[in-house]
């Protein structure tokens, strides 16, 4: 079976990304509906340590899939035959939703970076994480890579 570089790059950088130091963090969020944007804070823990991972629908292959299907490389971009990886966090919220997407990792060219965070803001619910039965915000890393 013939496996695709860049999947497989892709698959590696998202392991070892996932490797975090700290277990829990407080986030300040902002309600967007809120007239004066008060933030609020909320408990969000990491990938490794909960007892459930959230999980994309269908899993791994399923979410490469779906970046696949839904990355539109940028025109400027292809043009000028700009390439790179986005590394992107996210958290998945208690209801499965994705929220507070961000970049930490520019690939350098800014219409990389937001089609990288437009395709983790169409994804669908992901399975909850969970730690001893119970569900909790755990805030995710992934790669986005492009490549011509």
């Amino acid at each position: 079976m013939k496996i695709n570089r860049s999947i497989l790059t892709l698959l590696l950088v998202f392991v070892t990304t996932m490797v975090a130091q700290v277990q829990l963090r407080d986030v300040t969020t902002c309600n967007p509906m809120s007239p004066n944007k008060n933030g609020y804070n909320m408990k969000v823990y990491e990938y490794e340590f909960v007892d459930i991972r959230p999980q994309f629908p269908g899993g791994e292959r399923s979410m490469i899939n779906f970046i696949n299907d839904t990355r539109e490389y940028p025109y400027n971009a292809y043009r000028r035959h700009i390439q790179g990886r986005v590394l992107c966090s996210f958290v998945v919220g208690t209801d499965g939703k994705l929220f507070n997407i961000q970049v930490i990792r520019s690939s350098g060219d800014e219409t990389l970076d937001r089609e990288a965070m437009r395709v983790i803001s169409k994804m669908p619910r992901w399975s909850v994480g969970k730690i001893e039965n119970t569900k909790v915000n755990v805030r995710c890393v992934l790669p986005i890579a492009f490549r011509l």
